[in-house]
């Protein structure tokens, strides 16, 4: 079933392609005070990381990166269009990154988030993640330095099916 937003919005997941990387790196400027580049997310692609997006025939909305390997996954990246946030797109994309790297024989899933960036904890929180440590002056700020949070969650009886459709 596709999501909703309005009678011409519907939105699904699909991989993301070469000729999505335009429209997210703009999305990630818009996001992020110290964006990735174009080529890291070209990288991710290369290197067969889970890099997804969410769409409509019109526009991406949202965009997530997983690493997978040797039984752990780790969030890399995951941004919702300023337009569209704080109406479940992040969770929805983030719990199909989980579901992948679970298929994946990924049992534990890491992530690094600022510790000032309040929305992105409580929506981990709610996930089910919690702190394991800080990696102090982590990430770089206006004002220097900023620490990560490190948070953590396990995988194994994770399985709660498809949390959004897919589209090949």
């Amino acid at each position: 079933m596709l999501v909703q937003e309005g009678k011409a919005d519907q939105f699904f997941a699909r991989p993301m392609r070469a000729s999505d990387l335009d429209h997210v790196v703009q999305m990630e400027a818009v996001l992020n005070e110290h964006p990735w580049s174009k080529r890291v997310f070209s990288d991710c692609l290369r290197a067969g990381y889970e890099c997804w997006v969410l769409a409509n025939k019109q526009q991406v909305i949202a965009y997530g990166v997983m690493s997978v390997a040797i039984g752990e996954s780790h969030l890399l990246a995951l941004g919702v269009h300023a337009d569209y946030q704080r109406r479940g797109y992040a969770r929805r994309l983030f719990q199909l990154l989980l579901d992948r790297a679970a298929k994946l024989d990924a049992t534990q899933c890491y992530l690094e988030v600022r510790a000032s960036n309040f929305a992105a904890i409580s929506l981990y929180r709610s996930m089910g993640f919690v702190q394991i440590s800080t990696r102090k002056n982590y990430y770089p700020a206006s004002a220097g330095r900023e620490d990560a949070l490190i948070m953590c969650r396990g995988l194994a009886a994770d399985l709660e099916g498809p949390a959004w459709p897919e589209q090949a």
